[in-house]
């Protein structure tokens, strides 16, 4: 009896510490959902965060948390830096690196890309190029700069694909007019274990992706899949190797159809935004070579998100569209299920909602962010101005929202919400 309840309690570990991590952009599951807990609604924009905490410069980038300590990208003093928070709010420390390149976009900055930890290190990526590798204390363990090693980027607007960890590398990927590339360094040393060209032949702009790669599976080995340049690929997480490609995505070749939202997977169905919010795909995963034709499963010309990537949660995918229309949408056929809207404004949505506790989380540009329950239904809950615009999406961990604003990291608890 006590062997098994000691198995259970080990079983029960990863799912548990998954909870109470968000170690990269887009969450433990890379889906933008909380795998479980209690999170808030309703709070006062003066006083109705447990924490509120000055940041050093205007970054977009969401952060991340490992073992209830907060870590995010921001300039400091006209330089690249790797920050860290304790769950109070305090700042730990910020390791400074590189000259900045600021954004030129009003919603972007030199920061846009998310840091990725595997609770042993953090990685981070900037516009300059400058990547690095820190311990959990701030420790630069190594570090490089990838343009002056293989280029400037051409995109038209701030860099925002954020890095990616296999068991052995940190995978950094550039898809841009000229040579686009994906390349891997291990994350011990940072030395370059192998690098790609991912190039295609697209209209203007459409070879341009600010899209972020998720790691899975392939016949039983790491794989990475990789959205833009209108094609949806997976290649090999050893060597880079392409392993399937699914095209096909723009026939009518229409022009400035950049990748700004990324793809969400829903079991083995990626659901792939495009068009600039007109169209979105479901393409099975899996296969060998082309597979554009035997693999796309379903196509809508009548919907999609430009730059929200959707969310999903317990089999559905959830799309927040760039003027608030809410849609919830079965991964399996691309029907959808239900639709909403946000409150109307002048703004904007930028940042990537997120789910938790059966509720939709989205941020507007303005610093608005809106509670609505989504789970079977859509009813908005709570309107909430957060005084500053917010471009990062909401991460709900632990029980806590961390919203990461223009000049202010906020956490909100769920006893402080209605």
């Amino acid at each position: 009896m006590r062997l098994a309840l000691a198995l259970l309690t080990l079983a029960a570990l990863p799912l548990l510490a998954a909870d109470d991590n968000w170690p990269r952009w887009r969450g433990p599951q890379d889906n933008g959902s909380a795998i479980s807990g209690t999170y808030p609604v309703k709070w006062d924009a003066d006083s109705g965060w447990r924490w509120k905490t000055p940041l050093p410069g205007k970054g977009c980038s969401t952060p991340i948390v490992w073992d209830r300590r907060i870590f995010l990208t921001a300039p400091v003093e006209g330089k690249d830096a790797l920050l860290a928070f304790d769950w109070a709010g305090k700042p730990l420390w910020q390791t400074a690196l590189g000259a900045e390149k600021p954004g030129k976009h009003r919603n972007g900055s030199g920061s846009n890309s998310s840091p990725v930890t595997d609770g042993r290190r953090v990685f981070a990526y900037f516009k300059s190029g400058n990547l690095v590798a820190t311990d959990l204390a701030g420790k630069i363990l190594w570090q490089a700069n990838l343009t002056e090693r293989f280029g400037k980027d051409n995109l038209y607007w701030d860099y925002g694909t954020s890095p990616v960890l296999t068991e052995r590398d940190v995978i950094v990927t550039l898809m841009h007019t000229g040579e686009g590339w994906m390349a891997a360094f291990d994350q011990a040393t940072g030395e370059q274990r192998w690098k790609i060209a991912r190039n295609y032949k697209t209209p203007a702009e459409c070879d341009h992706s600010y899209a972020t790669p998720i790691l899975t599976q392939h016949a039983g080995q790491e794989a990475l899949v990789v959205w833009g340049a209108e094609h949806l690929t997976a290649h090999a997480a050893t060597d880079g190797r392409l392993l399937w490609s699914a095209g096909d995505f723009n026939p009518d070749g229409q022009r400035n159809w950049v990748a700004v939202s990324s793809f969400v997977l829903a079991g083995d169905i990626a659901v792939v935004p495009y068009g600039r919010g007109s169209r979105l795909h479901g393409i099975k995963l899996g296969g060998s070579g082309n597979v554009t034709a035997s693999h796309r499963v379903w196509e809508r010309k009548d919907t999609g998100t430009f730059v929200p990537t959707p969310v999903e949660h317990g089999g559905r995918v959830y799309l927040v569209r760039d003027r608030g229309e809410v849609e919830c949408v079965d991964p399996k056929t691309g029907k959808t299920l239900w639709t909403g809207t946000l409150p109307k404004s002048g703004a904007n949505y930028y940042s990537s909602p997120s789910f938790a506790d059966g509720k939709l989380y989205a941020a507007r540009e303005d610093g608005i962010v809106f509670v609505a329950r989504a789970d079977g239904k859509f009813e908005v809950l709570a309107e909430n101005n957060m005084g500053e615009r917010v471009i990062a999406s909401p991460v709900p961990v632990a029980g806590n929202l961390l919203l990461r604003g223009e000049k202010h990291l906020f956490a909100i608890a769920a006893n402080q919400g209605k």
